[in-house]
């Protein structure tokens, strides 16, 4: 999308507002085991030795751009505990499950541009079917949680795509 700077009237060009990761940080552990999976939406990490099960969701971190409907768009995965993925995927086709309580979960991408977002607490608010998740970053004055909460400059958009490889 073309975007204009509101605040300097400098004309951005198509830069990217999406970028996604395909899957957790985590994903290439060296002690993921055999019933470990990556789907497009779900992502389980069996680490027999550790006697543990990680479960990931795929969501959307949305920051508002200024003067724009659209947003700048982070797709990540979010770590949720064993009892949230279990009734994220038993809703997973209900359409009343935009209805359900916000996941506690984990932010599980370390997203370039930022201090370390690996583990930023997160609440994870389900759609109806055929819409990802969105993730919102607890309130702290952690860089990605600011522009989320106070939304950014269109000019913005040009650094993220330096850092993200646009």
């Amino acid at each position: 999308m073309a975007f204009v700077c509101a605040c300097c009237g400098t004309d951005l060009g198509d830069v990217p507002s999406v970028w996604a990761f395909s899957a957790p940080d985590y994903w290439e552990a060296p002690e993921a085991g055999d019933e470990s999976f990556l789907e497009e939406e779900l992502c389980c990490i069996d680490a027999p030795e550790l006697e543990e099960r990680h479960f990931f969701i795929r969501g959307l971190i949305e920051i508002p751009v200024d003067g724009f409907s659209d947003h700048l768009t982070y797709n990540v995965w979010v770590s949720l505990s064993p009892a949230n993925f279990a009734r994220a995927i038993e809703r997973w086709d209900d359409p009343e499950r935009a209805t359900e309580q916000p996941y506690f979960g984990w932010l599980s991408n370390n997203i370039p541009g930022y201090p370390d977002t690996l583990q930023l607490k997160t609440r994870v608010h389900t759609r109806e079917p055929g819409r990802r998740p969105f993730v919102e970053l607890e309130p702290t004055d952690h860089p990605l949680a600011v522009e989320q909460r106070d939304g950014i400059a269109p000019h913005r958009l040009v650094e993220v795509a330096k850092v993200c490889g646009g």
